[in-house]
């Protein structure tokens, strides 16, 4: 029955439109640090040219999640997909670095728009009881996308060029503003913005897991920029089967485990899965195979299948009826962890190594936990005791 109330006609649209417009972004993970390494940057341009589209995104965020109390989701989505649209073209023209990162910053204000509005749009036409497992499912999106586009945009440059890849980022992204067109204009059950926090622009409420998700975002965005690198250098042809294991996990959890997020508190399910960011970037510091990276990107997967979706939950108990600066503020704090990564641990790695890299990450990781058990853990305890 659960299901069935989850699975309605604008969350399958919304799906179907996040699908596109993701796969339209993460085909572009191992193969833009590629390209840009051919047309002659180094790592610490490198980094900054794949991290500034994060910064941009947090940026905006705040202001978008303000907006979104008053203007329906649809039309930011909307926005983002044509600002994609826009930006894959020009993608063939542009060359690095500062036309290059122009176009990176207006690729990430599209990604601002289109997942603060797409995943505020779900938590509104899902019943409460069902939030957890609604948000899971439709973070399936996110890891169907990635579990192909970036194999399939390593097939794109290996038999065609990058301009053939270019194009058809260009088509996922018509795809996803045809999927988003088709929704309604405004959502039956949106909170009304009467509380002081929706007038603001950034939600202290949905700190704590905005927090979190700003450590993970980091190690999210120092992988994404810089494993496909580290992965050629040890004979890895594609390193876009990293990605695809990191991937199937997610998809294998979040389809058959959705439930357990609502079953549990949100402290039990996130407790487990921050260890998992700990114990994969300490074996990427020591490994040097396939065998063993594919055996991080599965405890990563594993971990990350459950921690987001908590994440964002967690927010969203948090924030109370103000859910757009909630969700924000969320959003906000993960772009900038990704933003931060890429461009802090491409100047690490220019000044160390991969090993250096994937350490510092391993101590982002427990800083993370430090801060959950003895912070966000021990403060819900008191508050359920004060309460009983």
């Amino acid at each position: 029955m659960g299901v069935r109330k989850i699975l309605n006609r604008d969350f399958l649209l919304t799906f179907s439109a996040q699908l596109t417009f993701s796969s339209s972004l993460f085909i572009l993970i191992p193969t833009l640090p590629i390209y840009l390494a051919r047309l002659g940057s180094a790592e610490s341009e490198i980094g900054i040219m794949i991290g500034i589209s994060s910064v941009s995104s947090l940026i905006l965020r705040p202001f978008i999640g303000r907006a979104l109390s008053r203007i329906p989701e649809r039309n930011f989505m909307l926005g983002g997909a044509l600002l994609f649209i826009l930006c894959s073209i020009a993608y063939i023209f542009l060359l690095p670095f500062w036309p290059f990162l122009m176009i990176r910053i207006l690729q990430g204000f599209g990604v601002a728009l289109f997942y603060t509005a797409s995943t505020l749009f779900i938590t509104n036409i899902t019943p409460e009881a069902h939030r957890g497992q609604s948000l899971s499912y439709f973070f399936l999106a996110f890891n169907f996308a990635f579990a192909l586009a970036p194999s399939l945009g390593m097939f794109l440059i290996n038999r065609f060029h990058f301009t053939f890849l270019f194009l058809v980022c260009a088509a996922l992204s018509l795809c996803s503003l045809f999927f988003s067109i088709r929704l309604k204009k405004s959502t039956e059950n949106a909170p009304e913005p009467l509380s002081t926090e929706d007038r603001s622009f950034l939600s202290r409420k949905a700190l704590p897991p905005a927090l979190m998700a700003f450590f993970t975002h980091i190690i999210w965005g120092a992988l994404t920029a810089f494993f496909p690198l580290y992965a050629l250098e040890h004979g890895m042809s594609n390193p876009g089967l990293f990605f695809a294991a990191f991937a199937v996990m997610l998809i294998l959890g979040r389809t058959f485990g959705g439930r357990i997020l609502d079953l549990y508190s949100r402290e039990k399910v996130i407790l487990p899965c921050l260890l998992t960011y700990i114990m994969a970037t300490l074996i990427l510091a020591f490994s040097k195979t396939t065998p063993m990276f594919i055996l991080a990107a599965v405890i990563w997967g594993a971990g990350n299948a459950f921690a987001f979706p908590a994440f964002v939950a967690y927010a969203i108990d948090l924030a109370g009826p103000s859910r757009g600066p909630a969700m924000g503020t969320f959003m906000a704090l993960s772009d900038l962890g990704v933003g931060l990564g890429a461009v802090i641990m491409g100047v690490v790695l220019r000044l160390t190594n991969f090993q250096t890299m994937f350490l510092c990450l391993a101590f982002i990781g427990i800083i993370n936990f430090i801060y959950f058990y003895f912070f966000v853990m021990k403060k819900a305890k008191i508050n359920r005791m004060i309460y009983i």
